[in-house]
This record gives structure tokens, C-alpha cells and sequence, in this order.
């Protein structure tokens, strides 16, 4: 069985949602197509997943299985700022990236100024009624949580996710990040308008049906 679970292995299941196709797995994971066929060949082959007009993990506890070999990795080597956007995916609550982290998100990643890796939060909007199951999944990852920004020097090692509980989600989504919607990421950067210009002007050109007014030039 572990030969066959490895990192890769273990995060496509968690990744699977019952219909999925390869390419979206790719797609959640930010990983490469081949990589996570290749994962889902072996996972088949090994009777863990099932392709039949979409991926199922055929046994809950391979799902289990798979939870506790990643989060004992993120406890061994501590997860990368990229890895932990990807780790939210791998719960069974939904949630989307908000404030600067949906800039990130609608932006594809064209916008990511200011933002130290040594002291690097990641909002997330999650239920009410979520938000302690929520704190126990990222204890999994040692990642710590709080509703509020925490300083940095209040905080064991760069990361730290910070909740935002909500009565409910809307939620989209972009290259596979679930994420508040466009209109109210444009209403949060037009109320930081110095430090969001530059993004407002990039969202008015990646999207046609955009009319922000923004203009923005280096200097």
C-alpha cells in the first residue's frame, strides 16, 4: 500500500471530488497533467480509485489514509507558500480566498506586491459553523489560525491562516482556487486604492467585460 501512497498519490485523492476528470485534479493541485496521471494510474491499478465516467476513491478509510501521510509530510518538512494554497483543498468544508489573497486569485497570480514570505498570511472565507473544524484541520499541517492578522513574531514559523467566518460563501472560480466573487475583490481594492491601483488596472485589462477606469504606470 505505501509503496503506491506516496505524496503525490495521497494528495490526488484528497483532491478527487466523485466525477472529477484528471485535468481538474491537475487543476486543484496545480500540478502537471502527466504527474497526476501517472499517480492516477498507479491509484487504479492499486484498486484505491475507480475511472468510470469520472474519478471515485472507492473506500472512505484510503481517504483517511491519505489525510494523515500529508499532514505527517507537512510535519516533517514544513509546507511551501504554494503548498499551502493547495492544502485548504484537501478538507471537507468549503471556503474561498479573500481580501488580498482573491487579488491573487483574480489576478492569476499577476499580482502578489508586498507580501514577505517570511511573514506571509492567507485569508480564507469559511462558514460560520465551520470555523472550529477549520482550526482543528490546520493543526494537521501545524499551520496556525486566527480570525485576526497575527504579528509576526506572535507566530511559530512564516504562515498562518486567518479565518473569516460568514453566515455563507458565494464562491467562483479561477485556475482551480475557489474565491470570493470578482465584484466585491474589486470593492475590497478600490478601498485600499493606493496600494490596489496597479491591480485594478491589470483586472481591467485581462477582463473584456471590466470598465474600471484605471489606468497605472510604473514609475
Amino acid at each position: 500500500m505505501y509503496e503506491i501512497l506516496d505524496d503525490t498519490a495521497a494528495q490526488v485523492i484528497l483532491a478527487i471530488e466523485s466525477g472529477d476528470s484528471i485535468r481538474r485534479v491537475a487543476q486543484h493541485l496545480h500540478t502537471p497533467y502527466e504527474t497526476v496521471r501517472q499517480a492516477v494510474n498507479r491509484l487504479e491499478d492499486a484498486g484505491y480509485v475507480s475511472y468510470d465516467n469520472g474519478l471515485t476513491v472507492v473506500d472512505e478509510r484510503v481517504h483517511d489514509a491519505a489525510l494523515k501521510l500529508v499532514a505527517a509530510s507537512a510535519g516533517v518538512s514544513p509546507p511551501s507558500i504554494e503548498e499551502t494554497y493547495v492544502i485548504p483543498q484537501f478538507s471537507d468544508w468549503p471556503f474561498a480566498f479573500t481580501r488580498i489573497d482573491a487579488v491573487y486569485v483574480w489576478t492569476q497570480g499577476g499580482y502578489q506586491v508586498g507580501r514577505d514570505p517570511d511573514d506571509y498570511p492567507l485569508f480564507l472565507a469559511v462558514r460560520e459553523q465551520d470555523v472550529d473544524a477549520w482550526e482543528t484541520f490546520f493543526e494537521w499541517f501545524d499551520l496556525p489560525t486566527a480570525l485576526e492578522r497575527q504579528p509576526r513574531d506572535e507566530v511559530d514559523g512564516p504562515l498562518q491562516i486567518v479565518l473569516e467566518p460568514r453566515a455563507s460563501l458565494d464562491i467562483e472560480h479561477v485556475e482551480g482556487y475557489p474565491v470570493i466573487p470578482r465584484a466585491e475583490t474589486i470593492e475590497y481594492m478600490r478601498e485600499d486604492y493606493a496600494q490596489f491601483q496597479s491591480a485594478l488596472a491589470m483586472l481591467d485589462r485581462m477582463y473584456e467585460d471590466l470598465d474600471l477606469g484605471v489606468s497605472y504606470r510604473e514609475t
